[in-house]
């Protein structure tokens, strides 16, 4: 979805009294400044977070089952499916195949090609004036880090 299509998301009335106001519109990958690869890969792993919890939600499993099937605790589990950043994209997978799913199901997952939660199903979108940031999304970014000498 291109950045164009994602601001028809927002209700126009609603943008309309935001610009007004002296708001720009777009999109969070926008706002935060982030490159293409680094939008795919929180897109990745909101997909992926998506898919543990609904994945533990049809196999019948409570966070602390699924925990203890893969060796973490409840509180990992409810940061893996609340796409907490701290979380590893070795874990999401460890749980996901840990419930059975394929590597061609989470292939599709990766894609986005799985149903997603309601609040995943449309790109957010954010409103400025200059003064507010959204710190929780843009802890999903991290700066790859260097070592030193």
């Amino acid at each position: 979805m291109t950045a164009t299509e994602s601001r028809k998301i927002m209700d126009a009335a609603k943008r309309k009294r935001l610009e007004e106001a002296g708001f720009r519109i777009g999109t969070v990958a926008e706002f935060l400044g982030l490159t293409p690869e680094q939008s795919e890969l929180v897109e990745i792993k909101v997909n992926l977070s998506a898919a543990v919890r609904q994945q533990r939600e049809v196999s019948g499993f409570s966070q602390a089952e699924l925990a203890e099937k893969i060796g973490s605790s409840q509180s990992r589990v409810a940061k893996m499916e609340a796409g907490d950043a701290s979380v590893s994209l070795d874990l999401l997978i460890k749980a996901l195949v840990a419930q059975g799913m394929t590597r061609q199901k989470l292939a599709s997952v990766i894609a986005g090609q799985e149903a997603k939660s309601p609040a995943a199903a449309e790109p957010p979108t954010w409103a400025s004036n200059g003064v507010a940031r959204q710190k929780a999304v843009k802890k999903q970014v991290r700066k790859p880090q260097t070592a030193g000498i």
